[in-house]
């Protein structure tokens, strides 16, 4: 069977970072459902903070372009990322911007973001677990045309948050984690 194929990234590349633990947990969440899942790392595409000179002087960032033509050849995401000052990392929102910039000509004429899934999720020190930040984020890739699922995740008081072998401990935020994948996989396998 041909099983949709779903990305997952986080917005956070620091040593330790709780996001980061998080999206592992998503990601083997995710080989549990019928997909196929691809981990990224941004540590891997580094890019320069969007300037529109650059743009025009340069183009955009080979990264950039990879990014995008990843994101093209799969069904959907899961972005998590952290909580900075009630929004999303820069680090995310330059990458989110980058990939905004490459046309669907480089990337086969599929577009990266527009008609695709997304989950997303966050975690933080605090109880609320991100919440600010999850709905500037979901508000950014629904003007992108992506189609962010209701189920999301937002685990607090993450330093202890997760037991020994990375499973998150409140049974209730591990049921919402494992019922945002499976409805994330679901609905891309209908769209496909």
């Amino acid at each position: 069977m041909n099983y949709p194929k779903i990305i997952v990234i986080s917005g956070s590349i620091r040593s330790g970072s709780i996001n980061t633990r998080l999206a592992g947990t998503i990601t083997r969440e995710l080989s549990l459902v019928d997909c196929e899942v691809t981990r990224l790392s941004l540590e891997d595409y580094p890019l320069p903070i969007y300037n529109g000179d650059m743009e025009a002087a340069e183009g955009v960032p080979e990264n950039a372009i990879k990014l995008a033509k990843l994101f093209a050849t799969h069904d959907g995401a899961y972005f998590v990322c952290p909580e900075y000052n009630g929004s999303l990392t820069p680090l995310m929102k330059n990458t989110i911007d980058w990939i905004s910039r490459v046309s669907a000509e480089k990337t086969d004429g599929v577009p990266a973001f527009r008609g695709k899934l997304a989950a997303i999720g966050a975690a933080s020190p605090g109880g609320m677990g991100g919440m600010s930040m999850l709905y500037h984020l979901r508000e950014i890739l629904v003007r992108l045309g992506m189609l962010v699922i209701s189920e999301q995740v937002a685990l607090g008081n993450s330093a202890t948050a997760f037991d020994e072998l990375d499973n998150v401990k409140d049974e209730r935020t591990a049921q919402f984690l494992k019922q945002s994948c499976q409805s994330l996989v679901n609905k891309a396998s209908n769209l496909r």
